[in-house]
């Protein structure tokens, strides 16, 4: 039986994950949550096993196992008990708990992702001494290119370089230690590097709304009034969720992916343009129900001058999104690329593919505003 020890199982990728571990009867799964006390914790659980539509009395839940902690703390946070227990039996171990709040302070942010690839790390050093451990999946980020010109390639990145965010920063720099356990230690370990993760492509489901869909709110004109920054043909990488998911599941199960780096991204080549995507929000938003107003775009330099001056003067219910902006646009901004064809490669071998976003764009947008903004 394999025994999966996944962090993050509440957030976007992990709460994907999960049923695709449980759907194998021969799995167990434990599952790592942050909670107030035990009852908290239950309340969690069962939080998730409906987003998984999953019945009281459902088969999986005798094989899924909560376990109440912190993936940044020593030992996770957990009793000794549940460390040992954890340390005695566990074959596979997925990281996909992260901080993706791009304001956070640099020692906040390397809190989390370095203090959760530590733990990580030292959990498979104890399996793979105990000879339990077979793969090990730490999900990255394509962000850590950071302000790295050009594309960015599926390998190790040594070039120095600065970075749009406290975000990008901790995970570049937390990927040092993954890479140090891989080439030293030789730990069995693949690295995931996600684009923008939005929702599932086959119903646009996904149990948190964010950035992109910030972004999509941004891009409507509801938030500035319709002005918009000119941002020419600067692109977005985007990724459903339950394609970064099914990757991560495979992969932890293929020895042949053990120190590798996958970009799950769609690619240079088809990546949304964002003044194609602008168009698109607009008329789903109107499709909903919901009045946008007029766009008009100003140069970018333009739309900054006004939006610090809409920062200093809006209502306050209304300054914190606004002063936010700039923390996105500095993202939007750069014409970033992120070469993918180690990860096609991988896919093609199993006869497996990725979807275009001109198939499940419309129905992650309308899900969005279907749950966002229910029509009365």
């Amino acid at each position: 039986m394999n025994t999966y020890f996944v962090t993050g199982a509440s957030g976007a990728v992990g709460s994907a994950l999960v049923p695709l571990l449980y759907a194998n009867p021969g799995t167990r799964v434990r599952l790592l949550l942050r909670a107030r006390s035990e009852e908290h914790l239950k309340e969690r659980m069962e939080e998730l096993c409906r987003f998984w539509k999953l019945a009281p009395d459902a088969e999986p839940r005798t094989r899924l196992t909560p376990l109440r902690g912190d993936a940044a703390h020593p030992g996770f946070g957990l009793s000794a008990e549940e460390y040992a227990a954890l340390s005695a039996d566990t074959t596979h171990l997925v990281h996909c708990a992260a901080s993706v709040r791009m304001n956070e302070t640099l020692e906040d942010a390397r809190h989390s992702a370095l203090g959760s690839a530590q733990e990580i790390l030292a959990l498979a050093r104890r399996l793979a001494a105990g000879g339990t451990l077979r793969k090990v999946e730490f999900v990255s980020t394509v962000g850590i290119a950071g302000k790295r010109p050009g594309v960015l390639p599926e390998r190790w990145i040594d070039e120095p370089r600065a970075f749009h965010n406290t975000y990008e920063q901790s995970k570049a720099e937390a990927e040092v230690l993954v890479r140090a356990a891989i080439e030293e230690e030789h730990l069995p370990i693949t690295v995931h590097r996600p684009s923008m993760v939005i929702g599932d492509s086959r119903d646009g489901r996904i149990i948190h709304f964010q950035i992109f869909y910030f972004i999509c709110d941004f891009l409507s004109g509801r938030r500035t009034f319709g002005v918009l920054p000119d941002l020419g043909e600067v692109k977005l990488d985007i990724i459903p969720v339950d394609t970064v998911a099914g990757a991560i599941a495979h992969a932890s199960l293929d020895t042949a992916a053990r120190g590798r780096i996958f970009h799950l991204c769609s690619g240079p080549e088809h990546s949304i343009r964002l003044k194609t995507l602008r168009p698109i929000v607009r008329d789903a938003f109107k499709k909903h129900g919901i009045d946008v107003p007029a766009g008009m775009l100003l140069p970018r330099s333009v739309f900054t001058v006004l939006q610090r001056a809409a920062t200093r003067l809006a209502p306050i219910d209304r300054r914190r999104a606004l002063s936010t902006l700039p923390i996105y646009l500095d993202y939007l901004g750069d014409q970033q690329g992120f070469d993918n064809r180690e990860y096609l490669a991988w896919l093609s071998a199993r006869g497996a593919g990725l979807p275009h976003w001109k198939d499940y764009l419309p129905r992650v947008l309308e899900r969005f505003l279907d749950e966002k903004y229910p029509r009365g």
